[in-house]
């Protein structure tokens, strides 16, 4: 029976709240300011606090420190009949889960109640997940098999003065695998020079590409020193090269070519000994088909091709990842998030990624600023994303319509009719599949093959 502990100086309100939660099957004990809360809380080891913020003595808002302190896994609620911004903002901040406002709506005390004490029991079955503090996010990480080909790539080619393409879709670390053949080569010590290819029209991105000299066009009262000329001996980085103009890819056949380039406006040709790393999430060789890129470029950049998979075809990579990004986003943010819950965890495995792991960042950065512990709980990532847990909790594996009459199912049936429900959710991943049923690939092999499910 969960027990749950109100501190509330107004009589009829606990009295009200005491009747409602002990109908629902509730262990109730009330309190009538801070102190005496303290106290019932110590013997009591409630679930969850209903703590109110004007009492007599230290408010409601004093308290809070001293509640969280001496039950930092027990959610509080904090109710008031004042609305004022301040007391809401300070209230989160002290470690509050929920704002409720009076005069109280059941219906709305009831969902904050559900919601804290769903928290409370994420926070019993959550994932350790020892955020990795020594990285600034920058470092690539993976252990499944498609990541460590990528590493291997990078190994190999990373001394060897050859252009590199990286192709992949948005989001999957196209520019932090060049940045990583740069710092693994002989090139370390000199420039890495980024540009998005997609970022500036025509004439502004040839200028920074190849600078320009003073007078080449309105507004040039400097000469300009281009990226090629600033990374000479170190690394250039083309991002989203498939937006490059046919006039800019003509040069930059040039640059590969002969390893010189003339700036906007000049006459002279200046060399440069940079190498050129770029990446692309089109499809290169349909826009060469189509006539949208030249072939001799594309050949010419794509002397080693590494190709960045998604994330959702590496979900063995979702847990280090999280741990790289929670030491990244906590220095960022002054927190100290430590925690997933299993929950959130089984729904990141199932989840499609469209956006990869820049998207898996974005959403992590987001619970982080909202977490009110140090756990990360479904309420605390997109509903597209925690719906899918719901909905597999929500779907029985036994069979639709089944009548008291009917056989009951072996242990056999029910675990092979629950692997099939969850390889249906995940659409058939097997990497998914296996981190939502929390056993390894060759057990979920072995185990389809026992009951004879198609792969």
């Amino acid at each position: 029976m969960k027990k749950i502990l109100i501190v509330d100086d107004d009589i009829a309100s606990c009295r009200t709240l005491e009747l409602h939660f002990t109908h629902q099957g509730f262990e109730i004990q009330s309190a009538h300011d801070v102190e005496s809360g303290l106290s019932t809380a110590q013997s009591m080891q409630p679930d969850l606090i209903i703590l109110d913020i004007k009492m007599p003595g230290r408010s409601g808002l004093e308290g809070l420190p001293d509640f969280k302190k001496a039950h930092p896994e027990c959610s509080v609620i904090m109710i008031t009949a004042f609305h004022d911004m301040e007391s809401t903002i300070k209230a989160m901040q002290s470690g509050a889960c929920e704002y409720v406002h009076k005069p109280l709506d059941i219906d709305e005390i009831d969902e904050a109640v559900t919601k804290a004490l769903n928290r409370s029991k994420a926070l019993v079955d959550d994932l350790d997940i020892a955020p990795n503090d020594r990285t600034d996010g920058s470092s690539m990480v993976g252990r499944s098999n498609l990541m460590k080909e990528v590493f291997k790539t990078i190994g190999l080619v990373a001394s060897k003065p050859v252009t590199v393409l990286i192709t992949g879709e948005s989001g999957t670390g196209k520019e932090l695998t060049a940045r990583a053949i740069h710092n693994a080569s002989d090139r370390s010590d000199g420039e890495f020079v980024a540009i998005n290819c997609a970022a500036l029209v025509e004439t502004l991105l040839e200028s920074d590409m190849f600078g320009h000299e003073k007078g080449a066009f309105t507004g040039a009262v400097n000469r300009q020193i281009g990226k090629f000329e600033l990374a000479n001996t170190g690394t250039i980085f083309l991002d989203e090269l498939g937006e490059l103009s046919p006039t800019i890819q003509a040069k930059m056949l040039r640059v590969l070519q002969e390893k010189e380039f003339t700036p906007v406006g000049g006459t002279k040709a200046r060399k440069t000994d940079a190498r050129v790393i770029a990446a692309t999430n089109v499809d290169l060789e349909e826009k060469v088909k189509n006539g949208e890129f030249r072939e001799d470029l594309y050949y010419r950049l794509r002397i080693v091709t590494i190709c960045m998979p998604p994330l959702r075809e590496r979900a063995e990579d979702i847990m280090p990842l999280v741990q790289m990004l929670l030491g990244k986003i906590n220095k960022e943010l002054k927190r100290n998030i430590t925690r997933l819950s299993q929950d959130t965890m089984n729904a990141f495995a199932m989840y499609n990624w469209p956006g990869n792991v820049r998207e898996l960042s974005n959403i992590l950065t987001k619970a982080v600023a909202l977490c009110p512990g140090d756990t990360i709980t479904p309420d605390l990532i997109p509903e597209e994303i925690s719906e899918l847990m719901r909905d597999q909790l929500s779907t029985p594996s036994a069979p639709e319509n089944i009548q008291p009459r009917d056989r009951l199912l072996s242990l056999e049936e029910v675990e092979k009719k629950h692997i099939m429900h969850v390889l249906r959710a995940t659409g058939g991943h097997k990497g998914n599949t296996c981190t939502a049923l929390g056993i390894s690939r060759p057990r979920l092999r072995r185990m389809m093959h026992n009951y004879a499910i198609e792969d």
